[in-house]
């Protein structure tokens, strides 16, 4: 009975949050509906203007459950600007909960409406949200050679020329890095000592291909890259051996303490446009990553272990950045719930919206 009670009240915290981020979806994509068919006679940068405030809601309301809720402390390595930029932001990739270290500097930027994603192809199947990332200026990409580049330039392009500001997150890697995946690791390694490139330990080798094309196609419009790599405090056991990153509802479960993010800002004109001395630049980024994340697990001074080089600065989010976005989503969600007309509507958008949302994707990549 006790550990009964025991594993109901773990499962709690991660189910109340995602109940909570899943069952507003309907009320906000419902919102975003309306505005999308009102902004139709409008220019796109009014369009794109609102999308992002609406969409900062949204990803406000997540960091309410991944910061304040978790209690998971922030401590970055290095200066983020305070003013908001152009960027592509380029990480190593982990885990699921990657794509919230993107929006937990953005939002101290005050630029988290302007996160969009190069997402894999098999994410456009997500309910509701599959869909609803791609109007919002994600871009899904098929790995080896059925990678669409014409379809990701014209992407790319046609948000640039409407003056969507732009805060692109791309994982260089193409999937994430487990070190229980043994075989993901000894091919990745493998494909790096072939190709004449550094192998590396703790990162898989970067595929340049989605960055490379990203960065050239909006070249005149982005400001700078954002260099990030991330570590979560608590994947080092007891024989110093590295452990997997804390999925989302691990993450959720509050079993990652503190998330420490090494930051580093590449002017855009530092980087080589040909695409063989980019693919070097970008894999010398990648052994920085790992001589980081070396020193974070393998340092035998025990007051550096488990810490970046340098100084870390804690970087606690403000409960008046997330909570209000709580309660507005629950405000356009409740009378949804309440009535019977609201509930028919509700469950309607979760089915026609999925469904429709699906046809989209994929007629129109």
């Amino acid at each position: 009975m006790l550990l009964s009670l025991v594993v109901h009240t773990y499962s709690l915290r991660y189910w109340f949050p995602a109940t909570i981020m899943l069952g507003t979806a309907p009320a906000y994509l419902l919102s975003w509906g309306t505005w999308r068919l009102l902004s139709t006679v409008l220019p796109a940068r009014v369009y794109h203007k609102l999308d992002d405030q609406l969409y900062c809601i949204y990803q406000s309301m997540v960091l309410f459950f991944f910061e304040n809720y978790t209690g998971v402390e922030i401590i970055i390595y290095g200066d983020i600007p305070k003013k908001k930029e152009n960027v592509i932001y380029l990480s190593n990739h982990q885990c699921t909960a990657d794509w919230i270290i993107a929006d937990m500097l953005a939002i101290r930027q005050n630029a988290l409406g302007h996160v969009r994603y190069v997402l894999k192809d098999g994410l456009k199947w997500l309910p509701l949200y599959g869909w609803y990332f791609s109007q919002h200026g994600g871009i899904y990409v098929k790995r080896s050679t059925k990678f669409n580049e014409k379809a990701m330039k014209k992407k790319l392009l046609r948000q640039t020329e409407s003056g969507a500001p732009m805060y692109l997150v791309v994982f260089p890697e193409g999937t994430r890095y487990n070190p229980e995946l043994k075989n993901v690791i000894a091919d990745s390694q493998a494909f790096a000592a072939k190709e004449g490139l550094a192998v590396l330990r703790h990162t898989l080798t970067p595929r340049m291909k989605a960055s490379h094309i990203a960065i050239e196609t909006m070249r005149g419009h982005l400001d700078a890259v954002y260099d990030i790599t991330v570590a979560y405090e608590g994947t080092l056991n007891t024989n110093t051996h590295r452990k997997p990153a804390p999925s989302m509802p691990e993450f959720l479960c509050k079993e990652c303490p503190r998330v420490h993010i090494h930051f580093e800002r590449v002017d855009i004109k530092e980087i080589p446009p040909e695409p063989l001395f980019f693919r070097r630049w970008l894999h010398e980024r990648f052994e920085i990553k790992d001589r980081l994340l070396t020193d974070f697990y393998e340092s035998q001074d025990a007051d550096k272990i488990c810490k970046f080089p340098g100084e870390g600065r804690h970087s606690p989010l403000n409960f008046s950045k997330t909570f209000p976005s709580v309660m507005i989503l629950g405000g356009l969600t409740l009378p949804l719930l309440l009535t019977e007309s609201g509930r028919k509507l509700y469950v309607r958008t979760w089915v026609y919206g999925t469904l429709l949302g699906w046809l989209w994707v994929n007629v129109f990549p």
